[in-house]
């Protein structure tokens, strides 16, 4: 019977110990960015971006962003983001090597969709 207690017990201690989400802090400064202006650029393929994306953001995948470099000002404050941020970091190494200084990995769009709803 004592274990028994104690089982229920431990259930809903873990039940109630359970965190909402919160948003990553590189997802939070994204978004804070964005606010105050920055270009979105949305590195996933086209297929993802048509499931969904922020808005007034630029689709610009990571394998095809050479073709689209020429699109992005290097004085503008760019925010990238992908599904988890991996990509992201390869298309920053990329717009890095062309001289883009002002750039912010804001993870993948669920962290940023996330972000936008802790600041509401």
């Amino acid at each position: 019977m004592k274990k028994i207690i104690a089982l229920v017990v431990s259930f809903f201690a873990a039940l109630f110990s359970i965190q909402p989400a919160m948003a990553s802090e590189r997802a939070m400064q994204g978004w804070k960015l964005i606010e105050e202006g920055a270009v979105i650029v949305d590195v996933r393929t086209p297929a993802e971006f048509a499931q969904g994306h922020l808005e007034h953001a630029l689709n610009y995948p990571v394998q095809e962003l050479d073709k689209h470099v020429a699109k992005l000002n290097k004085d503008d404050m760019i925010v990238l983001y992908c599904r988890s941020g991996a990509r992201v970091e390869r298309a920053i190494q990329f717009l890095q090597s062309q001289g883009f200084t002002k750039l912010h990995n804001a993870g993948g769009l669920a962290e940023l969709e996330q972000a936008v709803k802790a600041t509401q």
